[in-house]
């Protein structure tokens, strides 16, 4: 397996995509950078003579947390949901696949341009309603592709991911300094870490969330993975992605729409936007419980709120959970 970087050499890379014929004739590449910060996989930028394009490569660990072992096959989960949601409307707001190498852990996909993710909208404190529209209208099209046929369990990733939001952030002593993040914030937390009645709805919908569903959902439906040009948006990243619940998609969108926002009623928003049938108490327990995973776990946000905001968040978190 070839593993490639911001320092693999111009012409290593040159000799490997033109023996993959991943190159047009007499494309030559200039430069390599990256586009952004990725967290899960190593993530280029290639520009040549002609255009540029992206390469994304999983790695046996968490790119940003090299600690954390990760699934080298989530690059193909990611290939597979790309396949599966091509379609007249979906086409217009994910970048085109235009490769994929399984042995290398390698996808070459359409560079979107000069998008950014939308994480700005935590310190904006406000998404525009026509994007919010079409966020719903995204994941809404998401969901309608339905139960993929043979589409990849993706359990490896999903028992991280489930560590990380229905386990670690409940437990009184997960080895995280709280206060390191923001003080006063481990003292916060305390209640809610002892909280039986949130505990025992926590268990159950970890327990869903690793159960098979009916529907194809994008597993990581927040900011870090909805891009913004002008007034078109664009979804990456669904190495998350599996068949689940569509609730869950919702709910993850309907959190950090309140966290940015701070509005209470963006649950209703959500919900009226979506016109489809949805269990609205699962998806208000989903956000309760991703409000709390990013204020009292380990996944920590770009999010500046004063301690009194969070303990804000973190009741009407409480108040969603035990709907």
């Amino acid at each position: 397996m070839i593993s490639i970087d911001t320092n693999t050499s111009i012409n290593t890379l040159q000799e490997f995509l033109e023996s993959k014929k991943w190159l047009n004739p007499q494309e030559k590449i200039s430069a390599i950078s990256k586009p952004g910060e990725g967290n899960m996989n190593v993530v280029l930028r290639i520009t040549t003579n002609q255009r540029s394009f992206i390469l994304k490569q999983s790695r046996p660990y968490v790119q940003k947390y090299q600690q954390i072992e990760a699934p080298l096959n989530r690059i193909e989960v990611e290939y597979r949901f790309y396949e599966s949601v091509q379609g007249a409307y979906l086409s217009a707001h994910i970048p085109a696949i235009l490769n994929f190498d399984q042995k290398n852990y390698l996808i070459q996909m359409e560079d979107l341009g000069q998008c950014h993710d939308m994480t700005s909208c935590y310190v904006d404190r406000k998404i525009s309603f026509q994007i919010l529209e079409k966020l719903v209208n995204i994941s809404k099209a998401i969901h309608k592709v339905g139960n993929v046929r043979n589409f990849p369990e993706n359990s490896t990733l999903r028992q991280l991911n489930h560590q990380h939001i229905f386990v670690l952030p409940f437990m009184e002593d997960n080895g995280f300094q709280l206060n390191d993040v923001q003080q006063g914030l481990q003292e916060l937390s305390l209640p809610y870490k002892k909280d039986k009645a949130i505990k025992a709805i926590v268990n159950k919908l970890g327990d869903m969330y690793l159960s098979k569903g009916n529907v194809l959902i994008h597993g990581d439906y927040y900011p870090g993975s909805w891009m913004q040009l002008e007034n078109e948006v664009y979804i990456i990243d669904p190495e998350f992605s599996f068949i689940g619940f569509k609730e869950f998609d919702l709910g993850v969108m309907t959190a950090h729409l309140l966290m940015a926002t701070m509005d209470a009623s963006s649950l209703a928003t959500v919900m009226k936007l979506y016109k489809e049938e949805a269990n609205n108490n699962l998806v208000s327990q989903v956000a309760g419980i991703e409000i709390m995973r990013r204020l009292i776990g380990l996944a920590q946000l770009p999010l500046q709120r004063t301690i009194e905001e969070k303990d804000y968040l973190l009741q009407l978190a409480r108040k969603m959970i035990l709907v």
